[in-house]
């Protein structure tokens, strides 16, 4: 979760290629399919996943990359679980940190598209999409004019992922309480819609703006609403503790950082969910504006999704976008780090491990490893 803005510039300078892909929607995938990589190309990706591990000390890495609806290659390397020498396979859960904000995002369009909400409807306040659900007006300055678009972009004015970042505070608290203390206690640190600074509350916020709206839990509707018309079936909010994992969900690893001191439950809409890359994959080609598979979006809609304000050119509305036409969001948690992109050529991949270095680029070299991998296999005209 501790993703600043410098690692979106670095990103989308560094390591997604710049090349120049006007049209975000309705693409054509072009060739209209691939072959699978061979074994010398699955044994060559297989080399750059080991040192990846040795150099970051990962014990568990796994990946999937799709093409035109079809997911063309899934592997995972280490160790799911060190202490009782379990075998990770594709098919382990990983929390995904961050990289929940695409899906929020997606669920939030998807009731746009129902005519249910708005991009400027108001958050707090009478007459506005919560109410007052969460604390009595008068609010600080500029609470009450936060809307939705402010939250999706992150420049809801306030509530930053710092040192006071209100997702880890106060963990006896649950969302409401949460909610109505950061109201009463955290004013704004600037007017709403100015100046992007990256805020887990603000998707926190979303996804009670889901519940409001749809009379359901956020992971309840997100399952049935989003992820079931992917096709994907097994992914659900993680636990906060070893005791708490799913079944087939790998444990986590600190480096000098505990995994499990965390509320991680809590963070449902901004950080909370587990799944394996290929249901990543299988999310981003039904959203990624191609036309192989069908997606759950309008290709409009998609566009409006994708686009990023003049004001923050690097992060879109739940999405990370650059000017060649990728999309992409990365995640980062004690014991965990995480990143799942859509190219510009027809691709979407993902990569997940169970640990997470600090002070270190190991966020920059999980995404340059997903591109380094791919381009194993010259055919598949990987830029």
């Amino acid at each position: 979760m501790q993703f600043r803005r410098r690692d979106f510039v670095k990103l989308a300078a560094g390591a997604l290629p710049l090349l120049s892909c006007p049209a975000l929607a309705q693409l054509a995938p072009n060739p209209p399919s691939i072959r699978p990589p061979s074994p010398a190309e699955r044994g060559a990706m297989a080399r750059l996943a080991r040192s990846f591990m040795d150099k970051y000390d990962v014990p568990a890495l796994s990946f999937a990359i799709g093409y035109a609806g079809t997911v063309v290659h899934e592997d995972a390397f280490g160790l799911a679980d060190r202490e009782r020498n379990e075998t990770v396979t594709p098919r382990h859960l990983f929390r995904i940190a961050s990289v929940s904000k695409m899906i929020t995002s997606v669920a939030m369009f998807r009731l746009i598209e129902e005519n249910r909400l708005k991009l400027t409807d108001r958050v707090f306040g009478p007459g506005a999409l919560l109410g007052t659900d969460y604390g009595q007006p008068p609010y600080s300055a500029g609470i009450d004019q936060i809307t939705l678009e402010h939250l999706l972009t992150h420049t809801g004015g306030g509530w930053s992922n710092d040192n006071r970042d209100p997702m880890f505070t106060h963990p006896r608290m649950d969302h409401a309480e949460l909610i109505a203390w950061t109201l009463a206690n955290r004013p704004l640190d600037r007017p709403p819609g100015q100046h992007y600074a990256y805020s887990n509350f603000g998707y926190c916020v979303l996804g009670r703006v889901i519940e409001k709206l749809t009379g359901q839990l956020y992971a309840e509707h997100v399952r049935s609403e989003v992820l079931a018309r992917c096709g994907v079936t097994d992914m659900t909010i993680a636990g906060n503790t070893r005791d708490q994992r799913q079944a087939g969900e790998v444990a986590y690893y600190g480096q000098g950082e505990s995994p499990y001191d965390m509320k991680v439950r809590r963070m449902d809409s901004h950080g909370g969910w587990i799944a394996t890359p290929s249901d990543l994959v299988q999310f981003l080609m039904h959203v990624d504006g191609y036309t192989r598979p069908a997606t759950i979006l309008r290709p409009h809609t998609i566009q409006v999704m994708t686009t990023a304000p003049s004001y923050s050119p690097d992060y879109a509305k739940g999405f990370c976008v650059n000017k060649s036409g990728n999309w992409w969001h990365n995640g980062s948690l004690p014991g965990t780090s995480t990143i799942a992109v859509r190219t510009h050529g027809g691709f979407c991949w993902a990569a997940f491990t169970n640990t997470r270095r600090g002070n270190s680029n190991m966020d920059g070299d999980l995404d340059d490893l997903n591109w380094s991998m791919a381009r194993q296999v010259g055919e598949w005209r990987v830029a």
